[in-house]
């Protein structure tokens, strides 16, 4: 649905296919971006249609690499669009504070997903801040029919004012589902490209004249966009000023509390630079301004910073940064939603909580006593689980103290039970290897402690390379080992350089980590984490060696392998001796595969709903009591 050209229809799209489709309608040529939830069905949405609409698709290496893919596109005259979530904008900083200087030349735009919560992150990041930091125009949708609608008049904006465009959207817009109706996709006529000999983009200081002269340029046409609505009664005393699905969630809230004909409802959908006329009209009239807005107070503290300098008079301000208005664990912390919003209203116009939940009193207890308590696990026959506990065990056997550093994908949970405790930090993609660049030189300060940094198969390509060549460029001392899973399976299994596969499906020859390793002189060894005594081994022997070292654990992600070949193991309950077994149901307390249980005697039973075939269990069972087996042999 998402390319067809039936203008007029009437369709339900999600945020993320509504932002791509905008994309489309705008005529977009080229489109980039590195994997990350909320946002990465966009870039997944358009690489789908790629061929059909003469779309050049790319999961580029990093997000840095692919914002500077599609800033050349557009300074050869072509649409780009550029999708990473909060984290990648961050990557990004170096380039993106410099890219405004020069300017762009066909229609450049960012999507940049946040994720207040953090449902898929490590932290929840509002990266409105580098939009102002980068003085560019920022939009910020309310709804999924909007999302498509800024996007498509993001290209516009982007090519009026010759600079890149951010759209900052949440969780909320990204997965939630909503009508709209097509508009036509542009005919693409064929077209040679050609960047000229005067054609310059260069970053020198004198051009900061230029970006000011281009953020008044998008002040005075935001002042005119379509996106930035009012309703309530004109000249309100109290005026709730709100963005992106906030904006729903306050409207809701004042029709709840019967406040829709007393308070105004200000929404912004260009929400930097602020269109300051218009918010110094809507506002005349009020004395109590109201905020709603997630994660950060950006609106609260830019329009209380205009209304110092332009308002005149005394305001009242309630908001996240006043702590009148706060998210699911307090001002400026998680998620708002409609109840929440209400919640704030009631108490700040002092009326009753039109959503108050009644106490349940035991109710409450008995459920909370009934309900097992669950934990983060990794899924059934993830490899990541036996890598772990080689480490674990590897480490055990030196006796050292040596330690481990991680850094974001799915096996961050080795910072939790599912992955022994092991990981010592976790802090973004491929901190762990930078770390250890330092932990690695403190051997001459008389440390002895082994020191492991583990990272993912695309985070290595990502960001730990840099790291690498340090620590083999300045000789310092640790282990490197990657869990190589053939994927980038956090986010959706996309594909990365050592796939051999393209975002366009095409087969290419895949940049092995070895062979990368091998490039900057390191004898990469590639053990299987499921022939857990040879691995054991393997790491045992390089924890006794020095320098850098690099370890790469290879197996298939264990969805990505059922989808090929499902296999099933059964337990043989006459080998099994359960509870009473010296292993102490190794298999599935300790290991902690989420597809063993136990039963009333404590024996070993495995849901083949659940089981993936990785075999794992059977290589570690003392007893052989694990076997293979047919489908119809086996009892959930």
């Amino acid at each position: 649905m998402i390319k067809a050209n039936q203008p007029g229809k009437r369709v339900i799209m999600t945020g993320n296919e509504a932002l791509a489709r905008g994309a489309l309608e705008a005529g977009v040529d080229f489109c980039t971006s590195y994997p990350g939830s909320p946002c990465v069905e966009v870039a997944e949405s358009l690489f789908k249609v790629a061929d059909a609409c003469g779309l050049y698709g790319e999961w580029s290496v990093n997000e840095m690499v692919a914002l500077e893919a599609a800033a050349a596109a557009s300074f050869a005259g072509l649409r780009a669009l550029c999708v990473m979530k909060q984290n990648g904008l961050a990557v990004t900083a170096d380039f993106l504070l410099s890219l405004n200087h020069p300017g762009t030349g066909g229609g450049l735009v960012i999507i940049v997903g946040d994720d207040p919560g953090a449902h898929s992150s490590i932290n929840e990041v509002d990266s409105r801040h580098l939009a102002r930091m980068a003085e560019v125009p920022l939009l910020e949708p309310a709804t999924v029919a909007e999302a498509r609608d800024l996007t498509r008049w993001a290209f516009e904006l982007s090519e009026q004012i010759e600079t890149y465009v951010i759209i900052r959207v949440t969780t909320r817009i990204c997965h939630a589902r909503g009508n709209l109706i097509l508009n036509e996709l542009p005919q693409k006529a064929e077209r040679e490209v050609k960047v000229e000999p005067w054609d310059r983009y260069l970053c020198v200081a004198p051009m900061h004249g230029m970006v000011h002269s281009r953020m008044e340029q998008a002040r005075k046409l935001f002042e005119q966009a379509p996106f930035n609505t009012y309703s309530g009664p004109e000249g309100a005393e109290s005026v709730v000023v709100a963005c992106g699905p906030a904006a729903l969630y306050a409207r809701e809230a004042l029709e709840l509390l019967g406040l829709e004909h007393e308070v105004g409802l200000l929404k912004l959908g260009t929400t930097w630079p602020l269109p300051r006329e218009t918010v110094l009209q809507k506002l005349e009239g009020a004395q109590r301004i109201i905020f709603a807005e997630e994660t950060d107070p950006f609106l609260e503290q830019n329009i209380t910073s205009l209304l110092a300098q332009y308002g005149g008079k005394v305001y009242r301000f309630y908001g996240q940064a006043s702590g009148h208005i706060s998210g699911e664990a307090g001002p400026g912390l998680g998620e708002l939603n409609t109840d929440l919003v209400a919640g704030c209203l009631a108490k700040i116009f002092q009326r009753p909580d039109p959503v108050t939940v009644p106490q349940t009193g035991h109710l409450r207890e008995i459920l909370q006593a009934s309900l097992p308590e669950r934990e983060m696990a990794m899924c059934p026959g993830c490899p990541h689980r036996a890598s772990f506990w080689a480490l674990k065990t590897a480490l055990e056997l030196d006796g050292r103290q040596g330690f481990v550093l991680g850094d974001i994908g799915c096996y961050t949970l080795g910072a939790s039970r599912a992955g022994h405790m092991l990981l010592r930090s976790v802090m973004c993609m491929g901190s762990g290897i930078g770390l250890a660049n330092g932990f690695g030189q403190l051997h001459r300060f008389g440390m002895n402690q082994p020191v492991c940094a583990v990272m993912g198969d695309s985070t290595f390509y990502h960001a730990c390379l840099p790291a690498l060549i340090n620590g083999i460029y300045n000789g310092a001392d640790f282990l490197a080992v990657v869990l190589d899973n053939e994927v980038t399976a956090m986010t959706g299994f996309q594909p990365h350089p050592g796939v051999g596969l393209t975002a366009a499906g095409e087969r290419v020859r895949p940049l092995k980590i070895e062979d990368v390793a091998a490039a900057l002189g390191l004898k990469a060894v590639v053990a299987d984490p499921h022939r857990l005594d040879e691995t054991v081994e393997v790491l045992f022997s390089l924890l006794q060696k020095k320098g850098v070292r690099v370890l790469i654990l290879r197996k298939e992600c264990a969805l990505t392998a059922a989808k090929k070949e499902h296999r099933l193991y059964r337990v043989d309950p006459d080998l099994c001796a359960g509870a009473s077994c010296g292993c102490n149901h190794f298999c599935g307390r300790v290991f902690g595969c989420p597809a063993i249980s136990t039963d009333s005697g404590g024996k070993a039973l495995i849901s083949d709903v659940l089981c993936t075939g990785c075999g794992a269990c059977a290589a570690l069972c003392p007893r052989g009591a694990i076997v293979e087996a047919a489908a119809t042999e086996v009892k959930p």
